[in-house]
């Protein structure tokens, strides 16, 4: 929903009525994650998109009707169900949209929430998505670490919601949580879209070289907060790193652990270590590889990889430890210049999230998203989150 937030937000604020479809379910090789939203305004304008083009029409379609009697409605698009079957994916995925009216009767805590995201604060917007009593559908709540705004149908089922949505805000994830009636966690019959935002996750670029400044700008594309530090404050300036959000002068390994011990270093957090200079890179990986992060790759050649990995033996950091570094950095595209080396860190960085295998699809056969299938088809258990 991030997406078309901005739009959605001036349509409220001047009183006007707008739907939303989003994604809140997907099966095999589905264009879109869920959480990717469409507006439709009254005036027939559009804003985001749900599939990538494969079944915008018809939503749009069913925008419409809803932005007139507000009823929400869950529908599912997909090439394998004949019932629900309005127009096919291209890509041979299955994808539920939810769609609902957004005003200011349905969602009183709107400019709240909105504020809450604009603002970097974590905040999760649950609503459910599918109830045999209609009335049900539709409602939702604003969930943060330390307080709820909003009413579901029962306090059973506002607890449970509460209490779990809670707990995808915790570890960052957003995701379809299933429910009895009354919210029963062992039961069916409910289904709850838990849409979580939370700031973009970090990038942290070491050493103020041309390599960094491609990395800066290919990081800011793909959505982190991009920081490049290095100790050497003629290297370090904001006007060689444009593409940077923060430009930091400081001894690379003091800086990390002083973010890390402010709790500004997540699970989400990439870090690439570009100085291949021993004393920086060895004292900063000494405190990157003992923090819980996405990844932490290093710049070198296979000698300067060695003479790395055989000082930071030195250190206490166990085997384990030092098997997370990602070294020498980056896949083997036969990358050359400073921007096609940051589209091989990047794209190490993608499949390691994902799970790829940095094949060429071409050479590969089945989904092309084989190994997300099982955990996107299942959705969530509230237990096991």
């Amino acid at each position: 929903m991030r997406e078309i937030l901005d739009e959605l937000d001036r349509r409220y604020r001047a009183g006007e009525p707008a739907a939303v479809g989003t994604v809140v379910s997907t099966f095999r090789s589905a264009p879109r994650e869920p959480g990717a939203s469409m507006l439709v305004a009254r005036d027939g304008t559009v804003t985001g998109s749900v599939s990538g083009g494969c079944v915008e029409g018809d939503v749009y379609e069913l925008a419409q009707t809803i932005i007139e009697h507000g009823q929400p409605v869950l529908q599912r698009y997909g090439v394998s169900d004949d019932d629900a079957f309005s127009v096919g994916l291209t890509c041979g995925g299955i994808i539920d949209v939810f769609v609902e009216r957004i005003d200011t009767e349905s969602f009183p805590g709107f400019v709240e929430f909105v504020d809450s995201v604009r603002a970097g604060d974590p905040v999760a917007l649950a609503t459910v998505t599918d109830h045999p009593d209609p009335a049900v559908r539709g409602q939702r709540l604003v969930v943060w670490r330390d307080r709820v705004e909003g009413q579901l149908a029962s306090p059973r089922m506002h607890d449970a919601v509460a209490d779990d949505a809670r707990g995808l805000l915790e570890v960052g994830r957003s995701g379809t949580l299933h429910y009895g009636t009354d919210g029963e966690r062992r039961g069916e019959g409910m289904s709850v879209f838990v849409n979580v935002f939370q700031p973009p996750p970090r990038l942290i670029v070491f050493g103020a070289i041309d390599f960094a400044s491609a990395m800066a700008r290919i990081g800011s594309f793909l959505g982190y907060t991009v920081t490049v530090c290095d100790a050497r404050g003629v290297f370090a300036t904001e006007a060689r790193f444009p593409g940077a959000d923060e430009v930091i002068v400081d001894w690379p390994h003091r800086y990390l652990a002083a973010e890390a011990e402010a709790g500004r270093v997540d699970a989400r957090t990439v870090i690439a270590v570009l100085t291949h200079d021993p004393k920086f890179d060895v004292p900063l990986l000494e405190v990157a590889l003992r923090l819980d992060v996405a990844y932490v790759g290093a710049m070198g050649s296979r000698r300067t990889h060695t003479d790395r990995m055989a000082r930071l033996r030195e250190t206490e950091l166990t085997e384990e430890e030092l098997g997370r570094l990602s070294s020498p950095i980056g896949l083997d595209l036969g990358a050359r210049t400073p921007e096609e080396t940051a589209v091989s860190i990047a794209a190490e960085i993608i499949a390691l999230r994902w799970g790829g295998g940095g094949r060429r699809l071409a050479d590969t056969d089945g989904p092309i998203h084989a190994h997300e299938e099982p955990a996107r088809s299942e959705g969530l258990d509230p237990q096991k989150y």
